[in-house]
């Protein structure tokens, strides 16, 4: 896989390399993360808990991720979590943050701080769902703000989203908050999408 976005490569080749993607443009976030492919009964899953009133899934699935990133960060330090926001009109139309939910369960396992209020989504964005990448990465541009830069001032911030597939929507987050201060910035999901 791509030792920087996490994406898998279908290759004989057996040790971890850059991708082409990562090569041309170095994204802003130090690396990238997740447990599973979204397919199968975890796509089915994931789309449940993200779509449908089925927001319990999140216990289940949100220590299945916390595991997996207590063995990927094992004896990290100075880490912050944070969740992606959503914007306020898809979280009252949603009735939750799907990525809260997951970034309670890593923060606990962690014993790291959870801050699910500095990092805002100011602009309502059309779902990545559909688009192709160069329209993902336009459509989230801009999309984030960070009301309390002091907060991430020198520390790792971990954040977690429920599903990757280009990367744009964590890169674009990892932007604002390198640009604020925060030393290095780590995305951990539940699946990504594409791959083998």
């Amino acid at each position: 896989m791509c030792t920087i976005c996490g994406t898998p490569f279908v290759s004989e080749t057996q040790e971890d390399h850059l991708c082409e993607d990562c090569l041309r443009k170095r994204p802003f976030y130090e690396a990238t993360r997740a447990p599973y492919y979204y397919r199968g009964s975890i796509m089915t899953a994931i789309h449940r808990f993200k779509y449908g009133p089925k927001s319990l899934l999140g216990d289940s699935l949100g220590p299945l991720l916390a595991r997996f990133a207590e063995t990927w960060l094992h004896g990290s330090r100075n880490i912050l979590t944070m969740p992606v926001p959503l914007h306020p009109k898809r979280l009252r139309q949603r009735g939750f943050n799907q990525s809260l939910f997951l970034a309670r369960h890593v923060a606990k396992r962690l014993h790291t701080e959870l801050d699910f209020i500095s990092l805002r989504r100011v602009r309502y964005t059309s779902p990545q769902t559909g688009l192709k990448k160069e329209e993902r990465r336009k459509n989230v541009h801009g999309a984030f703000q960070l009301n309390n830069p002091e907060n991430v001032k020198g520390k790792t911030v971990l954040l977690i989203d429920d599903v990757a597939t280009t990367g744009n929507t964590l890169n674009e987050c990892a932007r604002i908050l390198r640009k604020s201060g925060s030393d290095k910035v780590l995305g951990l999901v539940m699946a990504r999408a594409g791959g083998l």
